[in-house]
C-alpha cells in the first residue's frame, strides 16, 4: 500500500470513530506525543489529552461526522504535511462547521498517524 493510501486509511479510521462516538478510536489516529491546536483552546498535547478532548466534543451530541478534502499533500521520509478543508456534520447530516487545516503526519509503529493537527473555522464568528 502506498503512503498516500495508508494516510487515506487513517482518515477513514478517524471518520468511522467519529461516527461511532469513539473518542479512543479517534485518539488512536494520533501519535503518542501529538499536538492538537484548535480555535479557542490551549495546546492539547498527548494521545490521552486528545482522547479526553474528543470525549467532551462527542458528548455534546452535535458532531456526528467529518470529512476532509486534501488540497496539498507532500511526503518527506517518515513525515508528511497535508493542507486541506474540513466539514463537520451534526444530526441529520446538517453542516455545523467548516474550515481549513494543516496536519503534519508522522510514522509511528509502522503506521501513518496525525502528529500536529491545526484547524480553524472558515465560518463567521457567532
Amino acid at each position: 500500500m502506498s503512503n498516500r493510501a495508508e494516510m487515506a486509511a487513517t482518515h477513514e479510521k478517524y471518520y468511522a470513530a467519529i461516527g461511532r462516538g469513539d473518542a479512543a478510536g479517534i485518539a488512536a489516529c494520533y501519535t503518542e506525543k501529538a499536538m492538537v491546536m484548535y480555535p479557542n483552546k490551549d495546546f492539547i498535547t498527548g494521545r490521552s489529552a486528545i482522547q479526553k478532548f474528543y470525549r467532551g466534543l462527542l458528548d455534546m451530541g452535535n458532531v456526528k461526522a467529518i470529512k476532509f478534502e486534501t488540497v496539498e499533500l507532500e511526503e518527506h521520509g517518515d513525515t508528511a504535511y497535508e493542507v486541506g478543508k474540513w466539514t463537520m456534520f451534526g444530526p441529520e447530516g446538517k453542516t455545523v462547521d467548516a474550515g481549513k487545516y494543516v496536519t503534519i503526519w508522522k510514522r509511528e509503529g509502522g503506521q501513518w498517524k496525525y502528529h500536529i493537527d491545526i484547524a480553524n473555522s472558515s465560518l463567521p464568528r457567532r
